[in-house]
């Protein structure tokens, strides 16, 4: 089993420009089947990750 353990005392680093986030990015994306939201780090620009919110009528 893996342990999950949370952390408040460091800070993750952008894997294309290495530098610590402390300040993560974000915008909306436009679409029909819920939303989806676009991560990226705020020195260097880079997309860190896309996710996805359901709507209530998706389950």
């Amino acid at each position: 089993m893996i342990e999950l353990t949370e952390k408040n005392d460091i800070y993750p680093v952008c894997p294309q420009c290495k530098t610590e986030i402390h300040n993560l990015w974000y915008q909306e994306l436009e679409g029909v089947f819920g939303k989806r939201y676009i991560y990226f780090c705020s020195n260097c620009k880079s997309s860190l990750g896309v996710s996805h919110r359901k709507g209530f009528w998706m389950g």
